[in-house]
C-alpha cells in the first residue's frame, strides 16, 4: 500500500508526493507507543499545490452529469467495502479502537456515506414560486468551488467521508486534511479513489499538523468553504480565521453529553446502552455520554448494576477479537485523561471502577496507552470534572430528584452536541427532550444514525448542520433567477 519505507504522502491532482518542504511525522501505534509509519508534515505550498489542481479539476467535475458523479462514488464504496477487513486493521493500529469496533462500526459507516450521497445527488428538488402573478420565480444550486475538510482522528475515515461525500457529489473539489495521528485509512481512500476513477484533482488529502496545514486550509483565499470536525478550542480559531474571509463554514466540535435515566426506565436497557455510550471506543468520541444522571430511587441500583457491567468490558490489543476497550490514542491524551481523574478526586469524587492504568495488556502492548473504564461518584454538577470535555473513558453519574433539576443539570454546561434520555413514559419523554439543550437527543437509545436528518451541537459544540439534505444544501450556493411575466 504505501511507498518508500511507510511513508505516507500527501494524495493531490491524482498522485501521491512527497511534501514540498520533505518532512516526516512518525505515526505512532497507540497499542504499542511505537512508530510504525511515516507521515507527510506539510505546510502552506502544500495547499498551494492541491488549489492549483481543485482549480482545474473544477471547471470539468462540476458541470460532470449527477448520474456519472454517482456512479464513482458508488463505485468508491463498492471498493471500501470490498476491502472492509484490510480498512478495519489499518484503522485499529491507527486509531488503538477495538478490530471489532472498527469492522462494524466505522468503516461500514462510511461506506454508507458515500451510498447515501451518492445516490441523494439523484433525487434532489427545485424550487419554483409565482411571485402575485408578475414574475416567475426559480432557484437553482451550484457547487461551491474548493471545499476544506478538516477531520479528527478518533473516526477517521466515518468523518473524513461524511464531508468528502456531499462536497464532491454536488461538483465540488476536496481538499481534505485528515488528523495526523490516525491518516492511515484516508491513504487508502486515495487509493479507492484512483481504483474507481475518480477524475484526478477531485479529491486531494494533505497530510500535516492544524498549525502547518489546517491554518493554511482556513485561510487560503480560494477555499471557499470549509467544514471542521475537532475540539472547541480549535474550532474557535477556525472560524476567527474564516470571518474575515466570509467563508462558508460548520463547525462540529466538543461534547460533555448528559445520560439522563429516569426511575421508570427498562433498567437493563438502560445500563446496557449506557455503558455503550460511556465507554465506546475508549469513550473517544464526541457523542459519548460522560455525565449519567439517576433519578434518586434508582440510583443505587444503577449505579451498582452499571459498574459490575462497566468492569466485565475487556481491556486488551486491539487487534484481540475479543477486545473491547483499546487502547488511548496517544500519550498527550492518556495524561489528560489520568490529569482529570485526579482531579475528580481533589473535587471529592470517588472511583467507583478504574481509575489508574492497567498492568501491562501483553509484551506487544508492554508500552500502549492505556486506561480502563472509570465511574466517579459524589460530584457536585458544577466541578471542572463535570464542565470539561475529557474525552476518554471517564464518566461520572450523579443522582437527581425531578425532571426540572435534572433538565438544570444536564443545560448547566457551555456544550450543546447530544444527549440521551430513558424512560418508559412518552409525554416525559417528549417534555425533557424539547427542554434540553442540545443538536440531538436520543431516547431509549445512543448513536442510531439516519443519515437524512441534520446533524450539529449548540453553544459551544459548533455552528451549522451536517447530514442528509442539510449537507448538500451546505455545499451548494443557492441562486434566485425571477423571470417578469
Amino acid at each position: 500500500m504505501r511507498t518508500e519505507a511507510d511513508k505516507i504522502q500527501n494524495f493531490i491532482d491524482g498522485q501521491f508526493i512527497e511534501p514540498v518542504g520533505g518532512k516526516y511525522l512518525d505515526n505512532i501505534e497507540p497499542a504499542t507507543g511505537k512508530s510504525y509509519s511515516q507521515v507527510a508534515d506539510s505546510d502552506s505550498r502544500d495547499v498551494d499545490l492541491a488549489v492549483v489542481a481543485a482549480e482545474k479539476a473544477f471547471v470539468d467535475w462540476s458541470c460532470t452529469p449527477a448520474a456519472e458523479r454517482s456512479k464513482i462514488l458508488l463505485r468508491i464504496a463498492d471498493l471500501i467495502e470490498r476491502d472492509l477487513e484490510k480498512f478495519a486493521r489499518a484503522e485499529s493500529i491507527d486509531t488503538g479502537k477495538p478490530l471489532s469496533l472498527a469492522r462494524t462500526l466505522d468503516i461500514p459507516r462510511a461506506v454508507a456515506n458515500f451510498r447515501f450521497f451518492a445516490t441523494a445527488i439523484l433525487h434532489t428538488e427545485s424550487e419554483a414560486h409565482i411571485t402575485d402573478n408578475v414574475a416567475f420565480n426559480y432557484t437553482t444550486r451550484q457547487p461551491r468551488g474548493i471545499a476544506g475538510l478538516i477531520s479528527p482522528w478518533n473516526l477517521p475515515l466515518y468523518l473524513l467521508s461524511w464531508k468528502i461525500a456531499p462536497a464532491i457529489a454536488v461538483g465540488n473539489i476536496a481538499i481534505a486534511k485528515p488528523s495526523e495521528l490516525t491518516p492511515v485509512t484516508a491513504y487508502m481512500l486515495c487509493e479507492i479513489a484512483q481504483e474507481a476513477g475518480l477524475p484526478n484533482g477531485v479529491l486531494n488529502v494533505v497530510h500535516g499538523t492544524g498549525p502547518n496545514v489546517g491554518a493554511a486550509i482556513t485561510a487560503h483565499p480560494k477555499i471557499n468553504t470549509i467544514s471542521f470536525t475537532g475540539g472547541t478550542v480549535t474550532g474557535r480559531k477556525v472560524a476567527e480565521a474564516c470571518a474575515p474571509l466570509f467563508k462558508k463554514v460548520s463547525l462540529e466540535l466538543g461534547g460533555k453529553n448528559p445520560n439522563i435515566v429516569f426511575a421508570d426506565a427498562d433498567l437493563e436497557a438502560a445500563i446496557a446502552g449506557s455503558v455503550r455510550s460511556s465507554f465506546a471506543n475508549q469513550g473517544q468520541i464526541c457523542l459519548c455520554g460522560s455525565r449519567v444522571f439517576v433519578e434518586r430511587s434508582a440510583y443505587k441500583d444503577f449505579v451498582d448494576r452499571f459498574t459490575e457491567k462497566a468492569s466485565k468490558l475487556k481491556v486488551g490489543d486491539p487487534l484481540d477479537e475479543k477486545t473491547e476497550q483499546g487502547a488511548i490514542v496517544n500519550k498527550t491524551q492518556l495524561d489528560k485523561i489520568k490529569f482529570y481523574v485526579d482531579l475528580a478526586q481533589e473535587e471529592g469524587g470517588k472511583i467507583a471502577l478504574g481509575g489508574k492504568a492497567p498492568k501491562p495488556i501483553n509484551d506487544r502492548c508492554r508500552y500502549g496507552y492505556f486506561f480502563p473504564p472509570t465511574i466517579i461518584t459524589d460530584l457536585p454538577v458544577s466541578c471542572r470534572t463535570n464542565r470539561e470535555e475529557i474525552f476518554g473513558p471517564v464518566i461520572t453519574i450523579t443522582p437527581f430528584d425531578n425532571e426540572e433539576e435534572v433538565i438544570g443539570y444536564a443545560n448547566d454546561t457551555d456544550y450543546g452536541l447530544a444527549s440521551s434520555v430513558w424512560t418508559q413514559n412518552l409525554n416525559r419523554a417528549h417534555r425533557v427532550a424539547e427542554q434540553i439543550h442540545t443538536g440531538t437527543v436520543w431516547v431509549n437509545c445512543w448513536l442510531v444514525r439516519d443519515l437524512r436528518v441534520p446533524f450539529g451541537g449548540m453553544k459551544a459544540s459548533g455552528v451549522g448542520r451536517e447530514g442528509g439534505e442539510e449537507a448538500l444544501r451546505f455545499f451548494t450556493e443557492a441562486k434566485n433567477i425571477c423571470i417578469a411575466k
